[in-house]
């Protein structure tokens, strides 16, 4: 039996968990057991990064809190009208321009087009884009692209934003820089953000906590909260508490894979 609660019907709606996961699981039709028992929440202004083997459900946990999936077992709470989701593929249109290509999520939305261009404008400005708003796609880098699609989520200023490996197929250098403006972005749009990776470098220095998930099926196996400032300098990537945190997480993916 599955539930599916929204966030915005619950009492206490105001201070409640932005998403939570209570045992949940996924079997799919073909006998797949995907996740099974997993319980963990995302606060207002929380960041939590899930790591884990390749095909232990992480990406399987965002689908779901999308919609995009349904789970069969559990209970998966979140305001479905109010998720922002950055996919691994930058996915723009490209036929559109960049401006086109943000304010596309606010144009299926209805929102008028005075105000979608508005919206637009200052996700651009947000994400560093200001002066490619006529580029089209394939005049982009890929750093470039991904600022792209994170601002066409912004537009809707969404309380949760799924994260599935957005900078996984970027260089080492443009992959920490754009760590650096998500961290920037983080702080000053507080939403709540469940992120996933293969990198437990990116996910220690995004996160204000970071859980480790185990092989097939998924189970949560480490549960790690970051003790760092929200602001965090470029080079705490190179401090030694720092080091310590990623081993503790790389001790638990060992296991995960054993």
């Amino acid at each position: 039996m599955t539930d599916t609660a929204t966030a915005s019907d619950l009492p206490g709606a105001a201070t409640s968990p932005r998403l939570r996961f209570e045992h949940l699981s996924m079997v799919f039709p073909d006998g797949t057991h995907a996740v099974d028992d997993v319980s963990f929440t995302v606060d207002p202004g929380e960041f939590v990064t899930v790591v884990g083997p390749s095909g232990c459900g992480k990406s399987t946990l965002l689908r779901i809190a999308s919609g995009l999936t349904e789970h069969t077992g559990g209970i998966c709470d979140v305001n479905r009208d109010s998720i922002g989701y950055v996919f691994q593929d930058a996915t723009l249109l490209p036929w559109r321009t960049v401006q086109k290509n943000v304010e596309l999520n606010a144009e299926l939305q209805g929102v008028a087009k005075d105000e979608r261009k508005r919206r637009a404008a200052e996700a651009i400005e947000l994400v560093n884009l200001v002066g490619h708003e006529r580029k089209y796609p394939k005049q982009l880098s890929g750093g470039m692209k991904m600022r792209c699609s994170l601002a066409r989520s912004l537009v809707l200023n969404p309380e949760v934003f799924l994260f599935d490996e957005p900078f996984g197929a970027l260089d080492e250098i443009t992959r920490e820089r754009l760590n650096d403006e998500l961290i920037s972005l983080f702080i000053s749009e507080k939403f709540a953000a469940l992120f996933i990776t293969h990198s437990i470098a990116e996910a220690v220095f995004l996160s204000t906590r970071v859980l480790v998930m185990s092989a097939r099926p998924g189970r949560i196996i480490g549960d790690y909260a970051i003790p760092f400032e929200s602001e965090r300098p470029h080079d705490i990537r190179f401090e030694p508490e720092f080091a310590e945190i990623c081993g503790m997480i790389n001790n638990d993916l060992k296991e995960a894979h054993a």
